[in-house]
């Protein structure tokens, strides 16, 4: 690839493959994480972006060495790791005396920062803690939100919003029952945030609708909001704004296998007039002009009254 003024532009089919992935798309693909540890993590931490991980794999990349970055103050270091590998979203985490086991759930808009939240964990049960049953990898989880903060304050709302961003997976049509194996509570309370992890147990009721059970499976949090980086409204109103899609083309249709069809409209043809292709093959022969040239007056011969 060459860089002229500022424009990439590709010399080998691979790297145009590359720059038409990452082209902005009418419909948006699904989004991909970046789990990052700061430079200075405690074991809660580290544990905790495990299990995250899990939760979101294979949507989700983590880096395993330290990265000495402060999102706050300086977001360059977060927007290059989002540029390499394509990811939207990030959970950064780090520990020191200030903000012990801090958490940083946000995402990006045209590779730059958009929202950030920082959370503490003030309680923290693993995965590895729970000796059951877990969900089977990439399950999309239900999200459940309770808590008249989520529907009242600013921050929250903007919480609300980025945390079902991060957590919902990829986007299908329809979900069957028996597909709902996983649910994502989180509780607002008293200035906290509680994030719980059960499975859905679907046992018999003696009748078609199961009975639902929900068991606990981990991760679960108790986190404390610390500080908050939100976007302006017309910056959020922008990173929401849906470019149009290209025009619909007419008499243009395609059948269930991607075949394209077009009709033509055309003028009523007069099919006396029309001039057919002349062919070799239905001209008459020489020998078969004369026969045809004697045997004509012989039958008008015949043919007269006695």
């Amino acid at each position: 690839m060459t860089h002229l003024d500022g424009i990439v532009k590709a010399k080998t089919k691979r790297s145009k493959r590359f720059l038409e992935s990452r082209e902005p798309k009418l419909i948006e693909g699904l989004k991909s994480s970046m789990i990052i540890k700061g430079g200075n993590t405690s074991e809660t931490v580290s544990q905790a972006l495990k299990d995250v991980y899990a939760l979101k794999k294979p949507n989700a990349v983590l880096y395993k060495k330290k990265n000495m970055v402060r999102p706050f103050e300086d977001s360059t270091a977060l927007e290059f790791f989002s540029k390499k590998t394509d990811c939207s979203l990030f959970l950064f985490g780090s520990h020191n005396k200030k903000r012990p086991n801090n958490l940083i759930f946000g995402r990006m808009f045209d590779f730059h920062v958009l929202d950030m939240f920082e959370l503490g964990i003030e309680k923290f049960v693993s995965l590895k803690d729970v000796k059951k049953d877990k969900c089977p990898e990439g399950t999309k989880p239900l999200l459940v939100f309770a808590g008249e903060l989520f529907e009242t304050d600013r921050e929250h709302q903007r919480l609300r919003n980025l945390l079902t961003d991060f957590f919902c997976g990829p986007r299908v049509s329809a979900v069957r029952l028996a597909g709902l194996e996983h649910v994502l509570h989180f509780t607002a309370l008293e200035g906290k945030i509680y994030m719980r992890s059960y499975k859905v147990l679907l046992k018999k009721s003696g009748c078609r609708t199961p009975r639902i059970e929900l068991e606990d499976m981990g991760p679960s949090f108790d986190f404390v909001m610390r500080r908050s980086h939100m976007a302006s409204d017309d910056l959020y109103k922008t990173a929401h704004r849906q470019p149009r899609g290209p025009k619909k083309k007419k008499n243009i249709s395609h059948d269930a296998f991607g075949t394209r069809f077009g009709r033509l409209h055309m003028q009523k043809q007069n099919l006396d007039k029309l001039q057919t292709r002349k062919m070799k093959g239905l001209r008459k022969r020489r020998g078969e002009e004369t026969a045809d040239t004697a045997e004509t007056p012989e039958a008008k011969t015949q043919r007269t009254d006695e």
